[in-house]
């Protein structure tokens, strides 16, 4: 059992959101609610007079550069002159009460002249389109990027066969349960103490000190177990706005919650993407070329929106041996909601791009779609579409033949013939890869630090923060084998700032393989450590003959033991403390390719696998079910069997979601399905049992052989959701999610 699944399942875990201290002010901002206007009024005197009021400010209480961002400083902590999406906050009130916080944010007399908006972004970058932030040479092209390997148009003039077509997928919530919230105080002695729920609470002390001219090294974050995250909460939601209100009512907690609506309106989206793919291959199916441009919807802010771009043309060509590829990336500034980085990080695009365009080829030559990709998966030592060696041990080939071998594919015909009256049934199955890590240019670096306690256990100093997927367990297990101790000689302290080393953000399906390092390595030094000690009190001379046992150190030699709480009793607590730190390799020869892109690409470790499902699509309203799935990865040796099978259902869930589901109604930068009564997302009842297949794997550099594989299953069901009801009505789909009227239209063309 998880180490902290008894509190959570008692309730007994605190999140950031449950924390309420007394005397506590709540702090909330006023949105926009237009996507593009210039500010003409903004009065909050009568906000200010409202009892139980505290401050009602606006961008002229905003100290510093009043921009927050992660790589790019772009997005405003208050607008002052123009709004940009729905979602800007344009003031913040801190009352004593949530009642009167809302009382006082209804008082507030707020002016917009509606400005001409952009929502396509491809219209965004012609020459007439409305500017979202006027005075920019590159207009709204926020950025542009080319990976090339070869010479791919010339490569396709010559393919027997070429395929291609436009693909859309939409902008996605992350509907995690906790909703973005934090605390924030500025102590007496001038330090910003905050808890938040965030991924990222070393980077945010900088983001917040940039925003507020703070130092940030005066500024403290602990984030407790976060109920969610996917991606949403890796950048700033209540972090600067929260800080703000506590610098004007210091030595005073300040609490802010988003509901659920302002999370819909206000927070990071998937991105939207559309992108049109040529790809060319000989008359025996074998790959040639591929051509591609990706277009990504960044709403008004760039936030990581040329890294998830980045992040999406190297996986364009998808696990697959192309020798000559051309994919160009354009992202561009619209009116939207904010791109933000969601579970698969612009690879979910690409993905279904390059799956779409395999079917499109296999129907061409008449193949068998497994086949196909059988025939051209990358192997390792091959170049990947990019120019990158495949490392030892990549092996997509044996993720396709699994999938293949399952009942379902094997006896595919049988199941449709089966299906019930006025049900049409059908297959797909598809390939994923997933890279792993932060890539070139940014240093992938964790440090852990491991504390034997007086009590004779030992605690772990968490710095990367835990949004549910469990690394906090992985962790005290991890240890726990290392340093031959039961897990429950283990605790984990949640990340920090003032006491944990730091460790980067909770993302990248990095979190695992840098911090684990990390920490295996602490523990061997906590081992040496130990066995040195113990042999002063064993009076033993061969210190590396020692053993360390359950609660004691112990010499085979004599049977003599001491326990490892008396052996804490004589130690410093300095001497009970190990730190060790690790750094993910890089590619060690990167392509001459993508030099627009200095953070973040290319990576050298990835992760493999298939998916496959089985669809049921009801001929009368033509909705669809997704009745049977199957995934099988390789990502390293599988070190908890329930851990890959946890993440990987639920990274399929959220693929599902997207393949038949969640449609935001995104109209003209305004969300129409804007809480979770419009907005579907698919329950347990949506959604059948997820099989699992972890193979036999193995990654040298890994701790205990491990590799990331948090993001791997959210690839597959898009794409082979689409195969399979190609499969079952004839409808090629070329956008997510899937709607029944597409369904019964495709049903209708079938009998015409």
């Amino acid at each position: 059992m998880r180490i902290d699944a008894l509190d959570k399942a008692c309730g007994r875990e605190r999140y950031a959101v449950d924390e309420t201290p007394p005397d506590c002010l709540w702090a909330g901002a006023l949105r926009a609610g237009i996507p593009h206007g210039r500010i003409t009024g903004l009065d909050v005197a009568p906000a200010r007079r409202t009892p139980g009021v505290v401050a009602a400010l606006t961008r002229a209480d905003v100290p510093g550069t009043n921009r927050q961002g992660i790589v790019r400083k772009d997005q405003p902590v208050l607008c002052g002159e123009r709004v940009r999406h729905c979602g800007d906050p344009v003031a913040l009130v801190v009352a004593e009460s949530r009642e009167a916080l809302a009382e006082g944010l209804s008082r507030i007399r707020l002016s917009l002249e509606p400005l001409p908006g952009v929502f396509d972004p491809l219209q965004a970058l012609s020459p007439d389109a409305p500017l979202v932030h006027p005075g920019r040479e590159e207009g709204n092209l926020l950025a542009r990027g080319l990976m090339e390997k070869g010479d791919a148009p010339a490569a396709l003039a010559q393919c027997a066969v070429v395929v291609g077509g436009r693909f859309h997928t939409p902008m996605q919530e992350h509907a995690f349960l906790e909703p973005p919230s934090g605390l924030a105080r500025l102590a007496p002695s001038g330090v910003l103490d905050m808890v938040a729920s965030t991924q990222a609470p070393f980077r945010d002390r900088f983001e917040i000190g940039q925003a507020l001219g703070l130092d940030p090294l005066r500024i403290r974050v602990r984030a407790p177990y976060l109920g969610g995250g996917f991606g949403g909460k890796d950048g700033a939601t209540v972090q600067c706005l929260l800080a703000l209100a506590a610098l004007r009512v210091p030595g005073r907690w300040v609490k802010m919650v988003w509901s659920r609506e302002e999370t819909f309106l206000a927070g990071y989206k998937r991105h939207g993407a559309v992108m049109d793919i040529r790809l060319g291959a000989d008359a025996d199916g074998a790959l040639r070329a591929l051509c591609c441009t990706m277009h990504f919807d960044a709403g008004p802010y760039a936030h990581l929106s040329a890294e998830i771009m980045a992040l999406g043309m190297e996986h364009a060509a998808g696990p697959y041996r192309v020798p000559n590829t051309r994919i160009e990336g354009l992202c561009a500034y619209t009116n939207n909601p904010v791109g933000g980085a969601f579970r698969g990080f612009g690879v979910v695009q690409a993905t279904f791009a390059v799956e779409r365009a395999m079917d499109l080829l296999a129907g061409r030559l008449g193949r068998d779609p497994a086949g196909l990709r059988l025939q051209n998966a990358l192997l390792a030592g091959e170049e990947n579409g990019v120019g990158v060696p495949a490392e030892p041990g990549t092996d997509v080939a044996a993720c396709l033949r699994a999938a293949m071998d399952h009942p379902l594919w094997a006896g595919r015909e049988a199941w449709k013939k089966a299906a019930p009256p006025d049900v049409r049934r059908g297959v797909g199955l598809t390939a994923m890869q997933n890279a792993m890590g932060y890539g070139r240019g940014l240093s992938d670096h964790a440090a852990a630090k491991l504390e034997l306690t007086r009590q004779g256990t030992f605690r772990i100093f968490n710095s990367v923060p835990d949004m549910g997927q469990g690394n906090a367990a992985a962790f005290a297990a991890m240890a726990a084998k290392a340093l031959n101790q039961p897990e429950t000689a283990f605790a984990c302290r949640q990340p920090d700032t003032r006491l944990c080393p730091p460790a980067g953000s909770s993302s990248a399906s990095r979190t695992t393989y840098t911090f684990g390092n990390a920490l295996l390595g602490a523990c061997r030094a906590m081992a040496a450590k130990l066995r040195h000690r113990a042999a002063l009190a064993l009076l033993c001379d061969e210190p590396d003959r020692l053993v360390l046992v359950p609660g004691a150190v112990s010499d085979p030699a004599t049977g003599r033991a001491v326990p490892l709480a008396v052996l804490a009793g004589f130690l410093t607590r300095d001497d009970r403390i190990c730190i060790d730190q690790h750094a993910m390799a890089v590619v060690e020869n990167p392509p001459d390719t993508g030099r627009e892109f200095r953070i973040g690409f290319p990576h050298r470790f990835y992760s493999y696998g298939a998916c496959l499902c089985g669809v049921e699509a009801d001929v009368l309203t033509g909705r669809v079910r997704l009745v049977r799935c199957f995934l099988t990865v390789a990502c390293g040796r599988t070190f908890s069997l329930a851990g890959v099978e946890q993440q990987l259902q639920g990274a399929a869930a959220q693929g599902a979601g997207l393949a038949l589901f969640e449609d935001l109604a995104v109209e003209d930068g305004h969300i129409r399905a804007g809480d979770m009564s419009a907005y579907l997302i698919p329950t347990a009842v949506d959604l059948p049992d997820t099989d699992c297949l972890a193979l036999n794997d193995d990654e040298p550099t890994g701790p205990m052989g491990l590799k990331g594989m948090g993001e791997i299953g959210i690839h597959g069901p898009g794409p082979a959701v689409a195969q399979a009801l190609k499969d079952a009505v004839g409808l090629c789909a070329t956008r997510l999610p899937v709607s029944p009227q597409e369904v019964l239209a495709a049903l209708e063309d079938a009998i015409s």
